[in-house]
């Protein structure tokens, strides 16, 4: 069993309108923005970074928006709900500030005895806030929600699933273990963690895979602290008998990726080099930064990039 994985890093998902997203994430959730560059693979599209102050390992949200797009069929061999925490009480504030910002969706429940409220994206993503007493970290301090109401990073994200015994295995191997079962779904916690220490397995065998579209999450990205312990993460998947792709450079992190049994696209990705690298703390998010394979393009990207509200908050 692995012991350096730590929990979430980011959860990357798809979106239509990069202005609207924008938007949703900094004024209606009240996170900052912490980066905008672009798609590595297709650069005349946004991607974009929300996330706490410094974009800390298990706090950031990013988007690929593409203006084209259809609107993803929700399914199983993919992430469901992606569950952010908010201190104990703070759905009392969330619920009518999302009901007056049109926010669709909403639904109050409880999940594992946590109190949460779900809600849906601009696009039909499936999102959640759930109030946890035991999380100390940090909000982003100046994204319009008062500090003991607003967002610490991630709780949690769910897989939906045809068949969840392989992928349970894969997340322990993983260092995860099995907290507790609940109405038939199976809470992982990665003991020590980062405090985005929850995945959520939902076992759906009679419901057909989903398709790939705006309010679809791309992938889900595990927090790994350095690029030799990524070595060695990815080494010991290799030889467990995973595909994994060689390390690529992203800038801000580095990753590696491969797919699981069930079909959910999991990445390995480091806590360094950080957001910082290309910005000052201060000013994270203001300047459209370009991967350096890119830069040549930056007139034209200008151009033609839709402009978005707001510097970094």
């Amino acid at each position: 069993m692995l012991d350096q994985i730590k929990g979430l890093h980011h959860v990357t998902a798809m979106a239509k309108d990069a202005a609207e997203n924008n938007a949703f994430w900094t004024r209606t959730l009240g996170l900052r923005r912490v980066k905008q560059t672009v798609n590595f693979d297709e650069p005349s599209v946004y991607h974009l970074y929300y996330g706490d102050e410094v974009g800390t390992p298990g706090s950031v949200m990013t988007y690929f928006p593409f203006p084209h797009i259809v609107r993803g069929r929700p399914g199983t061999g993919e992430v469901g709900t992606t569950v952010f925490s908010v201190p104990e009480g703070a759905l009392d504030f969330w619920a009518p500030k999302l009901a007056a910002d049109g926010v669709a969706n909403l639904e109050r429940d409880e999940s594992f005895g946590q109190k949460r409220l779900r809600f849906s994206g601009p696009d039909g993503d499936g999102l959640a806030l759930v109030e946890d007493r035991n999380d100390v970290r940090q909000p982003w301090a100046h994204g319009g929600v008062p500090t003991d109401n607003a967002i610490r990073g991630f709780h949690s994200a769910s897989l939906r699933l045809r068949d969840a015994g392989a992928t349970e295995e894969l997340l322990k191997f993983m260092g995860y273990e099995v907290a507790e079962t609940r109405d038939g779904v199976v809470r992982l916690v990665r003991p020590e963690g980062n405090g985005a220490d929850y995945i959520d397995i939902e076992t759906l065998p009679g419901v057909p895979r989903g398709d790939l579209g705006a309010g679809s999450v791309h992938h889900i990205a595990f927090a790994i602290e350095n690029r030799a312990t990524q070595l060695e993460v990815r080494k010991a998947l290799l030889d467990t008998g995973y595909q994994l792709t060689p390390v690529i450079d992203r800038d801000y992190f580095f990753s590696v990726y491969f797919r699981t049994p069930g079909g959910v696209l999991f990445e390995i990705a480091t806590n360094e080099p950080g957001f910082n690298r290309d910005e000052d703390t201060a000013h994270l998010g203001e300047a459209l930064k370009l991967p350096r394979q890119h830069e040549h393009l930056r007139s034209r990207l200008e151009a033609s990039l839709e402009p978005l509200e707001g510097k970094s908050n």
